[in-house]
């Protein structure tokens, strides 16, 4: 079931916390907030766990997913899943490094060298590393789902080269990971939340903006953006997490059904957003836009400010582990 936005907050005050019957076989429902729009594939994915966790606990437990930033920004969300107000979410890397620096390594501009590789990092040493530290904050991880790599658009010019950068307004969200490479690059800086992005752009506040091929499509940054740069420059994902308050309150077989189904939910979005992007460039180049791909190797030899600010965000001792289980898969 999907609650609207036009009652949200009335569902959100009026439900108040989770209230679990004494009884564990008694049905519980489970309010899942994410900030990807209706109909991405993060929010179809979102939908096909809560689908399948209902019909595998033969509806003792429910799930109503609350898209598009309903129920408040990423940080609200995550800040309200830590307390136990909202069930699960889907932070980035970017989101859950405020309650563990090990979570801002992630981040590091072209440390991946593609989706599979980074895959095999996040979902293998990384998350035993950096998994009981968000448990330590009131959440546990289920899974990685997918987000993607970020790329540059921009109203002023096309970026062929680094120097296309200098001087350019950029909007970034509250990460230091994404105002250093930025930053690194000459542009200027200003960070803007992400659900008012769309008309940030739209009015001029800034030039541009980055995120991946889908978010840039399926929030139509399109219509309001004129010059694409295929950059792939830094990687993140949502993560799939749920409020250790309401984790513990559920049946051990609740909690494998979950985990097993927010692996698979995780798996059809990455696979669906890789399949996606294959097209989405003649999408967004059909809708008007300027695309060029620049040479990402001459972007990369500008980023030792970047790694250095990221180090000294995240601790250098973090960085460095990071770097280690990147080689060991590579």
């Amino acid at each position: 079931m999907r609650r609207k936005c036009l009652y949200v907050l009335v569902a959100f005050f009026a439900a108040g916390l989770l209230v679990f019957s004494g009884n564990p076989a008694a049905a519980v429902e489970l309010r899942f907030a994410h900030f990807a729009a209706d109909g991405h594939p993060g929010d179809l994915a979102a939908e096909m766990f809560g689908k399948a966790v209902e019909q595998r606990t033969d509806g003792k437990v429910k799930v109503t997913i609350y898209p598009a930033n309903a129920l408040g920004s990423p940080p609200e969300q995550l800040e309200q899943i830590k307390l136990g107000a909202i069930d699960m979410g889907l932070p980035t890397q970017g989101a859950l490094d405020k309650y563990s620096k090990r979570f801002g390594v992630v981040m590091l501009p072209f440390v991946f060298d593609n989706s599979a590789h980074a895959y095999r990092v996040l979902d293998g040493p990384f998350m035993k590393w950096a998994g009981p530290d968000i448990e330590k904050q009131g959440m546990v991880h289920l899974s990685n789902w997918e987000w993607g790599f970020r790329n540059i658009t921009n109203n002023k010019r096309a970026i062929s080269a680094p120097d296309d950068m200098k001087g350019l307004k950029m909007r970034v969200p509250p990460e230091i990971q994404l105002q250093a490479t930025m930053e690194a690059l000459g542009a200027v800086t200003t960070k803007i939340a992400f659900p008012e992005l769309y008309m940030s752009l739209k009015q001029g506040v800034a030039d541009g903006q980055d995120n991946p091929l889908s978010v840039i499509y399926h929030f139509k940054i399109y219509e309001v953006q004129k010059y694409l740069a295929v950059t792939r420059h830094v990687y993140n994902s949502m993560v799939h997490v749920i409020s250790k308050a309401t984790w513990d309150k559920l049946t051990p077989d609740q909690q494998k059904i979950i985990k097993e189904e927010s692996t698979k939910a995780g798996n059809f979005m990455r696979e669906t957003l890789q399949k996606e992007d294959e097209s989405l460039l003649k999408k967004l180049k059909d809708t008007g836009m300027v695309v060029t791909t620049p040479d990402g190797s001459k972007f990369r030899a500008l980023m030792k400010p970047a790694w250095d600010r990221i180090a000294e965000y995240s601790g250098k001792e973090n960085v460095d582990e990071f770097l280690k289980m990147v080689d060991s898969v590579r």
